[in-house]
Protein backbone atom coordinates (compact mmCIF):
# COMPACT_ATOMS: atom_id res chain seq x y z
CA UNK A 1 0.00 0.00 0.00
CA UNK A 2 1.74 3.22 -1.22
CA UNK A 3 -0.06 6.74 0.53
CA UNK A 4 2.74 8.98 -1.11
CA UNK A 5 1.07 12.07 -1.62
CA UNK A 6 -1.92 11.83 1.24
CA UNK A 7 -2.27 13.63 4.35
CA UNK A 8 -3.39 11.56 7.53
CA UNK A 9 -4.81 13.54 10.44
CA UNK A 10 -5.01 11.53 13.76
CA UNK A 11 -6.83 12.68 16.57
CA UNK A 12 -5.40 11.93 20.46
CA UNK A 13 -1.88 10.38 18.27
CA UNK A 14 1.13 11.61 20.79
CA UNK A 15 0.80 8.25 22.31
CA UNK A 16 -0.47 4.75 22.67
CA UNK A 17 -3.19 3.37 19.87
CA UNK A 18 -2.94 6.53 17.53
CA UNK A 19 0.66 6.95 17.53
CA UNK A 20 0.81 3.08 16.41
CA UNK A 21 -2.02 4.10 13.88
CA UNK A 22 0.31 7.60 12.58
CA UNK A 23 3.56 5.37 12.82
CA UNK A 24 2.13 2.72 10.17
CA UNK A 25 0.55 5.79 8.10
CA UNK A 26 3.91 7.16 7.76
CA UNK A 27 5.49 3.23 6.72
CA UNK A 28 3.36 3.74 3.79
CA UNK A 29 4.13 6.82 2.40
CA UNK A 30 1.56 9.20 3.89
CA UNK A 31 2.09 12.85 5.56
CA UNK A 32 0.86 12.82 8.73
CA UNK A 33 -0.65 15.76 11.24
CA UNK A 34 -0.42 14.49 15.02
CA UNK A 35 -2.63 15.65 17.16
CA UNK A 36 -2.71 15.72 21.13
CA UNK A 37 -2.04 17.18 24.20
CA UNK A 38 1.65 17.75 26.12
CA UNK A 39 4.98 17.29 24.69
CA UNK A 40 4.95 16.04 21.05
CA UNK A 41 8.63 16.20 20.38
CA UNK A 42 9.01 12.02 20.69
CA UNK A 43 5.95 11.66 18.78
CA UNK A 44 6.86 13.62 15.85
CA UNK A 45 10.74 12.30 16.02
CA UNK A 46 9.41 8.68 15.80
CA UNK A 47 7.08 9.46 13.36
CA UNK A 48 9.16 11.66 11.07
CA UNK A 49 12.24 8.93 10.99
CA UNK A 50 9.91 7.35 8.02
CA UNK A 51 10.99 10.71 5.94
CA UNK A 52 7.38 11.99 5.11
CA UNK A 53 6.23 15.33 6.10
CA UNK A 54 5.03 15.84 10.11
CA UNK A 55 3.06 18.10 11.97
CA UNK A 56 1.07 18.71 15.11
CA UNK A 57 -1.60 20.69 15.85
CA UNK A 58 -2.35 20.65 19.79
CA UNK A 59 -6.00 21.46 19.41
CA UNK A 60 -8.63 20.16 22.40
CA UNK A 61 -10.59 18.31 20.00
CA UNK A 62 -13.64 19.04 22.60
CA UNK A 63 -14.16 22.56 21.46
CA UNK A 64 -15.26 23.21 18.11
CA UNK A 65 -13.40 25.81 17.37
CA UNK A 66 -10.19 24.51 18.03
CA UNK A 67 -11.36 21.76 15.72
CA UNK A 68 -11.73 24.07 13.02
CA UNK A 69 -8.24 25.55 13.82
CA UNK A 70 -7.10 22.67 13.29
CA UNK A 71 -8.48 21.74 9.97
CA UNK A 72 -7.48 25.29 8.78
CA UNK A 73 -3.62 24.40 10.14
CA UNK A 74 -4.04 21.17 7.64
CA UNK A 75 -5.25 23.18 4.73
CA UNK A 76 -2.54 26.08 4.95
CA UNK A 77 0.23 23.53 5.68
CA UNK A 78 -0.27 19.97 3.82
CA UNK A 79 -3.26 20.81 1.50
CA UNK A 80 -5.91 19.20 3.42
CA UNK A 81 -6.88 15.62 4.68
CA UNK A 82 -6.95 13.11 2.78
CA UNK A 83 -7.70 10.38 5.50
CA UNK A 84 -9.03 11.39 8.32
CA UNK A 85 -8.42 8.88 12.15
CA UNK A 86 -10.69 9.76 15.00
CA UNK A 87 -9.23 8.50 17.76
CA UNK A 88 -8.70 10.86 20.48
CA UNK A 89 -10.97 9.70 23.54
CA UNK A 90 -10.99 9.32 27.20
CA UNK A 91 -12.57 7.62 29.95
CA UNK A 92 -14.10 7.81 33.43
CA UNK A 93 -15.28 4.76 35.34
CA UNK A 94 -18.67 5.58 38.18
CA UNK A 95 -21.93 4.02 38.69
CA UNK A 96 -24.98 6.04 36.53
CA UNK A 97 -26.26 7.69 40.00
CA UNK A 98 -22.90 8.97 40.74
CA UNK A 99 -21.21 9.79 37.66
CA UNK A 100 -20.27 13.17 37.42
CA UNK A 101 -22.10 15.32 35.01
CA UNK A 102 -19.46 17.50 34.05
CA UNK A 103 -17.29 14.11 33.18
CA UNK A 104 -20.30 12.65 30.91
CA UNK A 105 -20.17 16.14 29.26
CA UNK A 106 -16.05 15.85 28.72
CA UNK A 107 -16.41 12.13 27.61
CA UNK A 108 -19.12 13.04 25.03
CA UNK A 109 -17.43 15.92 23.61
CA UNK A 110 -13.94 14.35 22.80
CA UNK A 111 -15.03 10.66 22.57
CA UNK A 112 -18.73 11.43 20.01
CA UNK A 113 -18.91 15.15 18.88
CA UNK A 114 -15.47 15.95 18.21
CA UNK A 115 -15.51 12.77 15.62
CA UNK A 116 -18.77 14.95 14.11
CA UNK A 117 -17.27 18.49 13.83
CA UNK A 118 -13.71 16.72 12.20
CA UNK A 119 -15.96 14.53 9.54
CA UNK A 120 -17.95 17.53 8.76
CA UNK A 121 -14.97 19.79 7.91
CA UNK A 122 -12.87 17.17 6.13
CA UNK A 123 -16.07 15.73 3.64
CA UNK A 124 -16.08 18.72 1.61
CA UNK A 125 -11.99 18.55 0.61
CA UNK A 126 -12.68 14.94 0.38
CA UNK A 127 -15.26 15.50 -2.31
CA UNK A 128 -13.22 18.41 -3.79
CA UNK A 129 -10.47 15.56 -4.41
CA UNK A 130 -11.93 12.63 -5.19
CA UNK A 131 -10.90 10.06 -2.38
CA UNK A 132 -10.99 10.09 1.53
CA UNK A 133 -11.01 7.94 4.37
CA UNK A 134 -12.87 8.24 7.61
CA UNK A 135 -11.66 5.59 10.48
CA UNK A 136 -13.08 6.11 13.51
CA UNK A 137 -11.54 4.18 16.72
CA UNK A 138 -14.45 3.08 18.37
CA UNK A 139 -13.96 -0.16 21.04
CA UNK A 140 -15.79 -2.97 21.74
CA UNK A 141 -17.83 -0.68 24.14
CA UNK A 142 -19.20 0.41 20.70
CA UNK A 143 -21.16 -2.63 20.58
CA UNK A 144 -21.83 -4.14 24.06
CA UNK A 145 -21.74 -2.31 27.32
CA UNK A 146 -19.72 -2.69 31.02
CA UNK A 147 -20.90 -1.59 34.21
CA UNK A 148 -19.66 2.12 35.32
CA UNK A 149 -18.87 2.85 31.60
CA UNK A 150 -22.16 4.89 31.27
CA UNK A 151 -20.59 7.62 28.80
CA UNK A 152 -18.37 5.82 27.56
CA UNK A 153 -20.40 3.40 26.17
CA UNK A 154 -23.08 5.53 24.84
CA UNK A 155 -19.77 7.45 23.14
CA UNK A 156 -18.47 4.26 21.31
CA UNK A 157 -22.26 3.08 20.38
CA UNK A 158 -22.85 6.94 18.75
CA UNK A 159 -19.35 6.88 16.98
CA UNK A 160 -20.50 3.78 15.63
CA UNK A 161 -23.95 5.18 14.24
CA UNK A 162 -22.09 7.78 13.18
CA UNK A 163 -19.84 5.71 11.00
CA UNK A 164 -22.71 4.37 9.23
CA UNK A 165 -24.76 7.37 8.52
CA UNK A 166 -21.41 8.79 6.77
CA UNK A 167 -20.89 5.41 4.93
CA UNK A 168 -24.49 5.42 3.72
CA UNK A 169 -24.18 9.67 2.68
CA UNK A 170 -20.60 8.72 0.93
CA UNK A 171 -21.73 5.31 -0.69
CA UNK A 172 -21.29 6.32 -4.01
CA UNK A 173 -18.47 8.46 -3.77
CA UNK A 174 -14.60 7.30 -3.41
CA UNK A 175 -14.80 8.13 0.21
CA UNK A 176 -15.21 5.33 2.68
CA UNK A 177 -16.23 5.30 6.49
CA UNK A 178 -15.62 2.95 8.77
CA UNK A 179 -15.25 1.90 12.65
CA UNK A 180 -12.11 -0.34 13.94
CA UNK A 181 -13.47 -1.42 17.93
CA UNK A 182 -10.44 -2.32 19.55
CA UNK A 183 -10.91 -4.57 22.80
CA UNK A 184 -7.68 -4.60 25.36
CA UNK A 185 -5.21 -2.61 24.02
CA UNK A 186 -1.82 -2.73 25.80
CA UNK A 187 -1.30 1.23 26.36
CA UNK A 188 -0.52 3.38 29.22
CA UNK A 189 -3.53 3.67 30.51
CA UNK A 190 -4.27 0.10 30.81
CA UNK A 191 -0.75 -0.39 32.15
CA UNK A 192 -1.36 1.53 35.30
CA UNK A 193 -4.85 -1.01 35.58
CA UNK A 194 -2.43 -3.63 35.30
CA UNK A 195 -0.02 -1.92 37.86
CA UNK A 196 -2.92 -1.17 40.41
CA UNK A 197 -4.17 -5.02 40.37
CA UNK A 198 -0.09 -6.37 40.70
CA UNK A 199 0.50 -3.93 44.00
CA UNK A 200 -2.39 -5.55 45.37
CA UNK A 201 -1.95 -9.31 44.55
CA UNK A 202 2.35 -8.72 44.24
CA UNK A 203 2.31 -10.68 40.78
CA UNK A 204 1.97 -8.65 37.52
CA UNK A 205 2.11 -11.66 35.19
CA UNK A 206 -1.59 -12.92 37.06
CA UNK A 207 -2.97 -9.42 37.11
CA UNK A 208 -1.98 -9.07 33.86
CA UNK A 209 -4.01 -12.83 32.82
CA UNK A 210 -6.85 -11.59 35.00
CA UNK A 211 -7.32 -8.56 33.96
CA UNK A 212 -7.57 -10.15 30.21
CA UNK A 213 -9.53 -13.34 31.47
CA UNK A 214 -12.61 -10.97 32.52
CA UNK A 215 -13.41 -9.61 28.75
CA UNK A 216 -10.97 -11.14 26.53
CA UNK A 217 -10.86 -14.95 25.70
CA UNK A 218 -8.06 -14.64 23.66
CA UNK A 219 -5.65 -13.86 26.62
CA UNK A 220 -3.58 -11.73 24.83
CA UNK A 221 -3.56 -7.66 23.93
CA UNK A 222 -4.58 -6.24 20.75
CA UNK A 223 -1.42 -4.20 19.87
CA UNK A 224 -1.47 -0.14 18.00
CA UNK A 225 0.44 -1.95 15.68
CA UNK A 226 -2.33 -4.35 14.77
CA UNK A 227 -4.74 -1.65 14.82
CA UNK A 228 -2.06 0.37 12.48
CA UNK A 229 -1.92 -2.13 9.75
CA UNK A 230 -6.41 -2.34 10.03
CA UNK A 231 -5.84 1.38 9.63
CA UNK A 232 -4.07 0.34 6.22
CA UNK A 233 -6.19 -1.71 4.77
CA UNK A 234 -9.28 0.25 5.06
CA UNK A 235 -6.90 3.28 3.43
CA UNK A 236 -6.36 0.41 0.28
CA UNK A 237 -8.41 -0.62 -2.97
CA UNK A 238 -9.59 -4.13 -0.99
CA UNK A 239 -11.06 -1.45 1.40
CA UNK A 240 -13.44 0.09 -1.38
CA UNK A 241 -15.89 -1.71 -0.47
CA UNK A 242 -15.87 -1.78 3.37
CA UNK A 243 -18.33 0.68 3.94
CA UNK A 244 -20.43 1.48 6.85
CA UNK A 245 -18.55 -1.60 9.10
CA UNK A 246 -17.79 -1.89 12.91
CA UNK A 247 -14.64 -4.41 12.93
CA UNK A 248 -13.93 -5.87 15.99
CA UNK A 249 -10.53 -6.35 17.09
CA UNK A 250 -11.00 -7.89 20.29
CA UNK A 251 -9.67 -11.36 21.06
CA UNK A 252 -13.11 -12.78 20.92
CA UNK A 253 -14.55 -10.47 23.47
CA UNK A 254 -17.77 -9.11 21.59
CA UNK A 255 -18.15 -13.19 20.40
CA UNK A 256 -19.34 -14.45 24.00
Amino acid sequence: MNLTGKTALVTGSTSGIGLGIALKLAEAGANLILNGFGDASAALAEVGRHGQKVGHHGADVSDPAQIAELFAYAERDFGGVDILVNNAGIQHVAPVEEFPVERWDAIIAINLSSAFHTTRLALPGMRQRGWGRIINIASVHGLVGSEQKAAYVAAKHGLVGLTKVVALETATTPITCNAICPGWVLTPLVQQQIDERARESGDEQRARHDLLAEKQPSLDFVTPAQLGAMALFLCSEAGDQVRGAAWNMDGGWAAR
